[in-house]
C-alpha cells in the first residue's frame, strides 16, 4: 500500500482560453490505472478527498476536476458554455494535461452523465467506473427539487451558519449525516470572502436548469449506458434518492451483468462520500479493477 501525499493544485487552460483547476493526487508507484473524479452538477473537486486518499493509498494516482464555474476554475461570462459538450471538451483538455489516455471513472451525478457519455464518445478511455446515484433515467420530481436551490441562498454571515442551513435543508433525506460531515460538507458549498459566506460556483448555473418543468420531458441516457456497460460498473444509490429510483438502479443492473449495486444507508441525492461504509465499498471495487 501507498502511502498518501498532499494533492498538487494544477491549472490549465480551456480550448477557450478559461482557466480550469484540477487536483492531481500523485502516487509514486502508480501500480493501478488513474482515477478520475467528475463532482456534481454544483459541487467541486472537494468532494472526492476522502476517497482520493484511500485510492492513492491503494496505488493509484488520482484525478479531481473543478468544472469552469465551480470551485476554483473561472466563471464563464456565458452561462450557455456550463453545457456538457463544452464540460466534456474540459475534461479531455485535463486529461491530455495530466498525461492520462485511459482510467477508472468515479462520477457523481452530473458526473456521472459525463461517464456515460465519454463512454459512448470515446470507447478505451474508462476501464470501470463508479457511478454515484445517478442513472439513465434522472426522475423529473428531482430534477424540480434542485432547480429551487440552485444559485440561491439566503445571506448568511459566517459558516457555522452555512452549516446550520445544510442540516435544516438535508437532515430529512440525510439522517444517517452527522453534524460534523454537515460541517463538512457546508465548507466544500461554501466559502467565506469579503466578510460572508458565499456559493463556490456560478449563481449563473441556475440557468441549466431552465428547461426543467412539471411538463418537460426529461432525455434518458440508456444508449451511452450501454456503451459503459462494456466496463465494470458500481452503481451507488442514497436510500432516500429522489434522482435515482429503485426500479432504475435495478433495470441497470439487469441490462448491465457487471453491474454492482450499493444503496447507501440514510442518505439521498447524492451521498457525500464521507462515511467510512460508502468509502469502504467503494475501495473494495476499485481494488478489484486495474
Amino acid at each position: 500500500m501507498s502511502s498518501t501525499l498532499p494533492p498538487v493544485s494544477r491549472f490549465v487552460a480551456a480550448g477557450d482560453g478559461l482557466r480550469l483547476f484540477y487536483f492531481d493526487y500523485p502516487c509514486p508507484d502508480r501500480s493501478r490505472l488513474p482515477l478520475v473524479c467528475l463532482p456534481g452538477l454544483a459541487r467541486t473537486a472537494d468532494d472526492f478527498a476522502l476517497i482520493a486518499q484511500a485510492a492513492q493509498r491503494s496505488g493509484r494516482r488520482v484525478l479531481a476536476l473543478d468544472y469552469r464555474g465551480r470551485g476554483r476554475s473561472e466563471w464563464d461570462k456565458d452561462w450557455r458554455r456550463y453545457d456538457p459538450d463544452v464540460e466534456e471538451e474540459d475534461i479531455f483538455t485535463v486529461l491530455g494535461d495530466a498525461g492520462i489516455s485511459e482510467a477508472v471513472f468515479f462520477g457523481t451525478s452530473r458526473g456521472g452523465l459525463h461517464t456515460m457519455r465519454i463512454a459512448k464518445a470515446r470507447p478505451g478511455v474508462i476501464r470501470a467506473a463508479v457511478l454515484n446515484d445517478i442513472g439513465p433515467v434522472i426522475e423529473k420530481s428531482g430534477l424540480l427539487r434542485i432547480k429551487t436551490y440552485v444559485g440561491k441562498m439566503p445571506p448568511l454571515q459566517k459558516m457555522s451558519d452555512a452549516a446550520a442551513l445544510m442540516r435544516f435543508a438535508m437532515s430529512a433525506n440525510f439522517p444517517a449525516v452527522t453534524p460534523e460531515q454537515f460541517e463538512i460538507f457546508a465548507r466544500q458549498t461554501f466559502e467565506e470572502k469579503d466578510g460572508k459566506v458565499q456559493l463556490r460556483y456560478d449563481p449563473e448555473l441556475n440557468h441549466t436548469l431552465d428547461d426543467i418543468t412539471p411538463e418537460a420531458d426529461v432525455a434518458d441516457f440508456w444508449e451511452p449506458f450501454a456503451a459503459l456497460s462494456a466496463v465494470p460498473i458500481l452503481s451507488l444509490r442514497g436510500e432516500t434518492s429522489d434522482i435515482l429510483s429503485v426500479e432504475v438502479f435495478n433495470e441497470m443492473a439487469r441490462r448491465a451483468p457487471r453491474l454492482e449495486q450499493y444503496t447507501v444507508p440514510g442518505q439521498g441525492h447524492a451521498p457525500l462520500l464521507l462515511d467510512d461504509p460508502t468509502i469502504d465499498r467503494a475501495m473494495a471495487f476499485l481494488n478489484a479493477q486495474p
